[in-house]
């Protein structure tokens, strides 16, 4: 199942985001953040083999975050 994400206003206005896994272990990971913390959910998603750019993205910077 793929699902189409709109973003900012950039060249493709559309994204279309296949990787539904990743975007599910990002979203536990974000929401273990204030009771395990960003060290842990960073280990999490080390572990689970979400690229380390994402998971930098996402954690570190969330208003860089594609939502849903």
């Amino acid at each position: 199942m793929m699902e189409e994400v709109q973003t900012r206003q950039t060249a493709n206005p559309r994204v279309v985001r296949t990787d539904l896994r990743t975007r599910d272990l990002v979203n536990q990971a974000v929401a273990s953040v204030p009771t395990l913390g960003l060290q842990r959910a960073a280990e999490f998603l080390a572990a689970m083999n979400v690229p380390a750019e994402i998971a930098v993205r996402t954690l570190v910077y969330p208003t860089r975050r594609r939502r849903g």
